[in-house]
């Protein structure tokens, strides 16, 4: 097959997600007579935008703070502190506000915009690309990549591009990975991060929907969070198991089974526990522990661990044993699940793994192997956990690549 003329860029853009069109806007109005492009490889764009924070787009996280708004991030947490210090949270809000997008924040942190729905984040980004004539092409997988002459030549299915500058804003494409191998970049090998567990327990097996906060450890690893935990038809998801899972991608990608160590009760010690069991034993001798919850767990759970405990629906507090009074000690603040599975969010999946980050330089996002390659997003072996952090990571590294990409001399 014959192709025409190279069509001709400044900046091309491979990817069309979240960190692509930032990239691409920002750039556009930094330098508006740059002729920028944007190359999608699917018919759509924007599709994890679109179905994220279960279709409201969770946009970033109420946390000001560089230094501990790396926290959040099982690997970039060293990188990103310097670029946090030059577009992080505060900026984005202010970057939405001002093109009429305004952000509110949830109980737990997590920023949505006010219309609740993530095709107004969609819409604005198209319409600004309109705006701004960055020329956006879907069904332009990329095929090859390769500089020459001082311009970086983009081959795809239907056309060749050239350009002084690109980014690759393509995530965790494995094809995209091996162009980059191949122009020298190191690739960590890419794991699932972000998973919810799989456990069948005669404990949980009728509790789908109930949460309450409790600490999660990984037993035989140093693994350990806490936060919100959600008992699903499968298993467990929720904050405290995706931020476990996040943290344990790399110790956990291997192992099909091992045990978790759920303390229902995070705020009290298991002394504590105890020494309440007792008192409830000895002043409500006649009630019976099944009726009435106790700790202010949910009804259902409470109910569950009695009863795993050996305490039957008859039993009353004054004829509990010193053994069930352990027991239910144990259930309560150290109970032991087999996990037998982990179970990604589909479409919406995080990724552990990515171009290695000694290789880039965090003042720009530019490769240190290739110049005038930029690199943003999750193609970066950069993940977070979940709570509008991966956005947070897409939105400053599209600024700053951006703004390196538009400036003539970046030191």
């Amino acid at each position: 097959m014959t192709f025409l003329e190279p069509l001709s860029y400044d900046i091309i853009i491979i990817g069309g997600g979240a960190a692509g069109f930032f990239t691409a806007i920002n750039a556009a109005e930094m330098a508006p007579e740059a002729r920028i492009c944007i190359l999608e490889r699917g018919k759509e764009l924007l599709t994890k935008v679109r179905i994220s924070g279960g279709g409201r787009c969770n946009v970033t996280h109420a946390e000001f703070l560089p230094k501990e708004l790396t926290r959040n991030y099982p690997r970039g947490e060293k990188e990103l502190r310097g670029p946090f210090h030059s577009f992080m949270t505060g900026d984005t809000i202010e970057w939405f506000e001002k093109r009429g997008v305004p952000l509110k924040i949830e109980e737990d942190g997590r920023m949505f915009p006010e219309s609740n729905s993530s095709e107004t984040i969609i819409d604005l980004f198209l319409e600004e690309s309109k705006r701004l004539n960055i020329e956006v092409l879907t069904k332009r997988a990329v095929q090859g990549l390769k500089q020459k002459d001082g311009r970086w030549e983009v081959t795809t299915s239907q056309e060749n591009f050239t350009t002084e500058k690109v980014l690759v804003a393509t995530g965790s494409n494995p094809k995209m990975w091996e162009m980059l191998k191949d122009l020298g970049h190191t690739v960590v090998p890419g794991v699932p991060s972000l998973f919810t567990f799989k456990i069948t327990d005669a404990r949980i097996k009728d509790l789908p929907g109930v949460a309450t906060d409790a600490v999660v450890r990984v037993k035989r690893e140093k693994l350990e969070t806490s936060g919100p935990l959600l008992i699903t038809h499968w298993g467990m998801s929720g904050p405290a198991i995706l931020k476990l899972s996040a943290w344990g991608a790399r110790e956990l990608s291997d192992k099909k089974n091992f045990e978790i160590e759920v303390n229902w009760l995070p705020e009290v010690s298991p002394e504590e526990i105890t020494k309440e069991l007792q008192r409830l034993k000895k002043e409500n001798a006649k009630q019976h522990p099944q009726n009435y919850a106790q700790f202010g767990l949910p009804k259902r759970l409470w109910q569950s661990l009695v009863n795993a405990s050996g305490i039957g629906v008859e039993v009353r507090w004054a004829d509990l044993n010193k053994q069930q009074l352990e027991e239910l000690t144990n259930q309560l603040s150290c109970g032991t699940f087999q996990v037998h599975g982990k179970s990604t969010f589909k479409e919406e999946f995080v990724t552990a793994g990515g171009v290695e980050l000694k290789e880039v330089n965090f003042k720009t996002f530019e490769s240190k192997v290739c110049k005038n390659l930029f690199l943003a997003g999750e193609v970066l072996n950069i993940d977070a956990i979940t709570g509008g952090f991966n956005f947070q990571n897409a939105w400053t590294g599209g600024f700053l690549a951006a703004k390196a990409m538009t400036t003539d001399s970046v030191a």
